[in-house]
């Protein structure tokens, strides 16, 4: 676990027991989870979203007042992405005003590893507020809710890891650790790496699920080149879309994350979830169809 430093001394705020708790990304893997921590802890939510009741839109300032109103604290997950070019700009004004409307807890969802989502990061550590930085591996639950689903359901996870370790990370210990930074059960003004407790190549990862469904699921490495250009040809992204990603994906599995931390452990007090456990309860669950 490591400390970052503030642009300027925070407040020391109180846990925000039982008050409103702002979710952006609310209906995506992270945000959804920690929404229902919260609600089944007591604590009002407000969903940001497009859709919500209350709309929120990161293009449109003029919808982030009415989600801060009353909000002591919020939980960011940042569309499109936090190593987006413009996502610092656009973080920094969010993070000023709600600091301005009094929210005094600022949770950031970022990626591991990469120097792209630190300005970003930097971005909401703001006068008045308790930022906490997640930088998160690559989730269990691309698998089953995600990206690599469709791969899996066709026996064939086409993807540009190569033979790299990856510590991934299961969302729901993501969102437990959101979740007691945003009420103040652990201190702000943190970053943590959250991994889980055991290193994986893709392919044994593939190993892992086919083991639990019963399936023939293999991986197959590609460039990440060949996989940008897949995304665009058969996905219609668009082409500079797929030139961002390709450069993603090519830095995030270079194999610089292949390592763990126990910041699971000390936030939460258990070691992470095991990819071979999550496995089995997502086949169990019909994550995978049976």
């Amino acid at each position: 676990m490591t400390t970052q430093p503030t642009q300027a001394p925070a407040a020391r705020s109180q846990p925000t027991e039982r008050t409103t708790v702002l979710v952006l990304g609310g209906t995506g893997k992270t945000g959804r989870r920690v929404a229902d921590r919260l609600s089944r802890a007591g604590h009002p939510v407000r969903i940001g979203s497009r859709s919500g009741e209350t709309p929120f839109d990161w293009e449109d300032p003029r919808t982030w007042e009415p989600v801060l109103g009353g909000a002591a604290a919020a939980y960011i997950a940042y569309y499109p992405d936090v190593c987006d070019p413009g996502a610092a700009a656009t973080l920094r004004a969010f993070a000023e005003l709600a600091a301005e409307r009094g929210t005094r807890r600022l949770v950031l969802l970022s990626a591991r590893g990469v120097e792209a989502a630190l300005p970003a990061e930097e971005a909401v550590r703001v006068r008045g507020v308790a930022a906490t930085v997640l930088r998160a591996s690559w989730f269990f639950q691309n698998f089953d809710e995600g990206v690599l689903r469709g791969g899996v359901l066709d026996g064939e996870i086409v993807f540009p890891a190569g033979d790299v370790k990856e510590p991934f990370v299961d969302a729901d210990d993501i969102a437990e650790v959101a979740v007691a930074a945003l009420t103040g059960d652990v201190p702000g003004d943190r970053t943590y790496e959250i991994t889980g407790p055991r290193l994986l190549t893709f392919a044994e990862a593939a190993a892992e699920i086919a083991g639990a469904t019963g399936r023939a699921v293999r991986y197959v490495p590609v460039s990440a080149g060949s996989y940008g250009a897949a995304l665009v040809r058969d996905h219609g992204l668009p082409d500079e879309l797929g030139a961002f990603l390709t450069e993603l994906f090519a830095t995030l599995l270079d194999g610089r994350n292949a390592y763990l931390t126990d910041d699971v452990r000390r936030v939460l007090g258990r070691a992470p979830r095991d990819f071979a456990d999550y496995a089995r309860q997502a086949a169990r669950g019909g994550g995978w169809g049976g």
